[in-house]
């Protein structure tokens, strides 16, 4: 069930990236609600925030790395634990959407462009979202589960 559901993350997320690519040129930008969220045609050549950017090769090995450690924790530690299973799940949906872009645009296609108050939060994307909720999930199980040993001390 896992797998199904980073398959979905990974569909939704190059389905997203594609209606963009086709239908918006870049630096194009379509208010949804105005003054807080816009879809505005993006490419980012690196990582969060555009750092590393044309480090490809750097990205490629990571990426790689970190799908095969994902894949080890979800069959290691996510049987019995749906929670875990459903972050983890998350993060290789994540991983692997943006991977897919990386090798076939050396960039990743963004689109998602939020306005906090005055800031302009750094444009983001489906797969972009999911990582970030599978880690905060992640995070959050870590936390219980340490709450959850020390009170058996």
């Amino acid at each position: 069930m896992n797998y199904l559901i980073a398959l979905v993350v990974i569909i939704f997320d190059q389905w997203t990236k594609y209606l963009v690519i086709e239908n918006m040129a870049i630096g194009e930008s379509i208010p949804i609600i105005d003054n807080l969220i816009y879809l505005t045609s993006h490419r980012n050549p690196g990582a969060a925030w555009g750092i590393l950017a044309g480090q490809m090769w750097f990205f490629y090995i990571i990426t790689v790395i970190v799908i095969g450690i994902i894949i080890y924790y979800m069959e290691t530690y996510s049987k019995g634990h749906r929670l875990l299973g459903l972050s983890l799940a998350l993060v290789l949906g994540g991983a692997i959407g943006n991977f897919i872009d990386r090798v076939r645009f050396q960039e990743v296609v963004d689109f998602v462009d939020v306005y906090i108050f005055s800031y302009d939060y750094p444009i983001f994307n489906v797969a972009d979202s999911s990582l970030v909720i599978g880690v905060i999930l992640i995070g959050i199980i870590t936390l219980l589960e340490e709450v959850r040993k020390d009170k058996k001390v």
